[in-house]
């Protein structure tokens, strides 16, 4: 293997907890255990960048792991050895369980087909997690042949085990010194290869998915959906890479594995692991008709009664399903949520408590490319960081740095606030690090695409009180207010409910005779501002259009003349503008789009977005006038057709629109304006 520069760094700072990835794979396929069993055998043996010693510690774990673990067919032998010799060490996972009959505990063997193996009392008191869903562990397994003899005698048993995960209890510290000495996309790659994942040639929206992925290991009560295509690694996370997390794969859930049995008292799983991961959630269903509620009072509020008793616990709930279709489709004949079984699907309420919606279509499918060969952290010691990072909290990082937009619900900001703390003790393991203004937008900005991505699946359903969708954040006290979009609602060519960045407009020139001479039909256009220091109004597109730029130039004298009316006290003139003009139709002039033109100067001016799926018309001339417009009702048809919401036309187009359908009347709000100052007014968002 090549060490490329992050291994050299990794290396030096973290010596003795990293293994080869590569080396990872190449055990986990010979031998009947996961990655995290693997890793933390070579962690202990093969933690070297020198070859000599890798060498010989490669040779130590394949002769445990040959003599230890068990594969099918050989389960006779293993006994017969414990018998000849009295007792043998092998790596398995034990689960146990009360037998009431005898008043004592058996654990179970699955390796061995084992179910009655004799197992202390104070074993059992010690590892609490074997009763709920057990845990792979180093064991001793004795034979008492006396004991064979007797009637209904028990002859193997459990002398010894030792749990598979690190001891120490001061690796915290040791992560959060290493992490000052990366950068932050340093970092990020780092942990994809702690995960087995080559981050070389993925895209930004596929890393963000995967470290979004990392969350809920970091966060206490963490609610996340993720659906997606086959393929893409979902459960492999939650089952390989750390022992405090546990799937559930398809079928029954019962109550009283997840939450408490109520005939012993025994907690469940969520008191258990610190994540547990429905697989295949579609085919999800309880034992008990109460169990979708208990689960959804759960994870609202992280207790669930035994009786009288309230129990608390803080393991996180992932569900990981397969869409059958593609996202496009989905969204077309439903909703996201579609895949969940039928008592989630359709229940806002459900929907309502889950803190991120992961958008698995963003996440690659996985081929030996995307596996890395590099060094990354030994699972037994990120899951150790990542388990005692739960009992800590980042919100406090951008208390008076952020300001959430009005669209949140206090439920929103408690989410978004979750998620973002979760990413950032991922990107910042110590606490005495603030995160740099560029690291906590990014945080943000996946926290409120996450949940709002939920909020939209429940506007789908039709809940009234969903329908403000439009997450928004300002970084500092004068900052731009920035909208949080979900791309999969987006379109090129459509327009979309959400308001552009302040200088962004839409609008639909009426067509006309172009520079050519040529007649040229209605098209959609958006017109962007920059502004900055300078003077005067610079026009990108190359060549220009004449017709454009003739309207630019009608905007920016009035934008002049009329400042005050529109901008207040700021002074255009000390400002240069950069203007591009992006069509998505066949007509490509820009005739008669002043008062988009001027509208946008304005507003970016002003720092203020306009009101999202808005499409404003019209042509203003140097006197300021308001120039009449031909075809109405074929510009309202154009805009409803590209998803527009309203548009806003001159006043006199009002006795234009008779001939339009009631049915197109119905889609959009047409709304009108006298001047400019209308204009703009109607135009800026509240």
């Amino acid at each position: 293997m090549e060490l490329d520069e992050l291994d050299r760094k990794a290396a030096e700072l973290l010596d003795g907890y990293l293994v080869r990835k590569d080396l990872v794979r190449t055990f986990a396929r010979q031998f009947p255990v996961p990655t995290y069993v693997v890793e933390f055998l070579l962690g202990r043996y093969c933690a070297s960048t020198d070859p000599d010693e890798i060498e010989e510690g490669l040779e130590v774990v394949q002769r445990q792991l040959k003599s230890r673990t068990i594969k099918a067919g050989e389960e006779e032998l293993f006994k017969a050895r414990a018998r000849e010799k009295g007792e043998i060490k092998i790596i398995d996972l034990i689960q146990a369980r009360l037998d009431t009959k005898n008043d004592t505990y058996m654990a179970s063997l699955p390796s061995l087909r084992l179910t009655d193996v004799r197992i202390p009392d104070d074993l059992v008191s010690e590892h609490e997690r074997m009763l709920t869903g057990g845990f792979y562990a180093e064991l001793t397994l004795e034979y008492d042949a006396s004991i064979a003899q007797e009637q209904g005698g028990r002859p193997f048993g459990i002398r010894a085990l030792r749990e598979i995960q690190l001891s120490k209890r001061d690796v915290l510290d040791e992560l959060a010194a290493a992490r000052r000495h990366f950068t932050t996309e340093e970092w990020k790659a780092f942990l994809l290869r702690s995960t087995g994942i080559e981050p070389a040639g993925l895209s930004e929206r596929q890393k963000d998915a995967l470290l979004l992925r990392m969350v809920p290991f970091v966060e206490r009560n963490f609610n996340v959906v993720e659906l997606g295509p086959r393929g893409t690694g979902k459960s492999h996370l939650f089952q390989q890479v750390s022992p405090y997390a546990h799937l559930i794969s398809g079928g029954k859930a019962t109550v009283a594995k997840m939450f408490v049995n109520n005939a012993n008292g025994q907690r469940g799983l969520v008191c258990q692991y610190d994540v547990v991961c429905f697989d295949e959630v579609s085919g999800i269903s309880f034992d008990n008709k109460d169990g979708v509620n208990i689960m959804k009072g759960y994870m609202e509020s992280g207790e669930f009664s035994r009786g009288k008793e309230s129990i608390r616990a803080d393991g996180s709930i992932v569900l990981v399903g397969n869409f059958d279709v593609d996202v496009e489709h989905q969204q077309r004949i439903g909703h996201l949520f579609g895949p969940l079984p039928e008592e989630m699907r359709h229940d806002t309420a459900f929907m309502d408590r889950i803190h991120a919606f992961l958008p698995g279509w963003d996440v690659p499918k996985v081929s030996k490319e995307l596996l890395t060969d590099h060094f990354g952290l030994v699972s037994d010691f990120l899951s150790e960081c990542w388990s005692q990072l739960r009992s800590q909290s980042r919100v406090s990082q951008w208390q008076g740095r952020v300001f959430f937009g009005g669209a949140l619900s206090g439920r929103d900001t408690n989410t978004v606030n979750k998620t973002a703390s979760g990413l950032l003790k991922l990107l910042y393991p110590g606490d005495d690090l603030s995160p740099s203004d560029d690291d906590l937008e990014w945080a943000i900005h996946i926290a409120m695409e996450a949940r709002r991505r939920v909020k939209e699946q429940q506007k789908r359903i039709g809940a009234a009180e969903f329908r403000n969708t439009h997450f928004s954040y300002t970084m500092g006290e004068d900052g731009v207010e920035t909208f949080v979009a979900t791309p999969e609602l987006q379109s090129d060519n459509s327009i979309g409910s959400d308001p552009l960045e302040p200088g962004q407009v839409w609008s639909i020139s009426p067509g006309g005779q172009a520079s050519n001479g040529q007649e040229e039909h209605p098209g959609l256009y958006r017109i962007e501002v920059n502004e900055g220091p300078g003077t005067g109004v610079k026009i990108l597109n190359k060549p220009v259009p004449s017709a454009f730029k003739e309207s630019i130039g009608y905007a920016e004298q009035n934008l002049y003349t009329r400042a005050g009316q529109l901008v207040g006290d700021k002074e255009p003139r000390q400002h240069e503008f950069t203007v591009q003009l992006r069509a998505f139709d066949a007509a490509k002039a820009g005739t008669k789009l002043g008062v988009a033109a001027l509208i946008a100067m304005s507003s970016a001016l002003l720092k203020r977005s306009l009101r999202g799926g808005l499409i404003v018309v019209g042509e203003i001339n140097l006197g300021g006038s308001i120039e009449p417009i031909h075809n109405p009702v074929t510009l309202v048809e154009i805009a409803v057709e590209k998803g527009a919401t309203a548009i806003l036309m001159p006043v006199t187009c009002r006795k234009l629109l008779f001939d339009l359908s009631d049915e197109m009347a119905t889609k959009v709000d047409i709304q009108f304006y006298l001047a400019a100052r209308d204009a703009l007014l109607k135009s800026i968002g509240d």
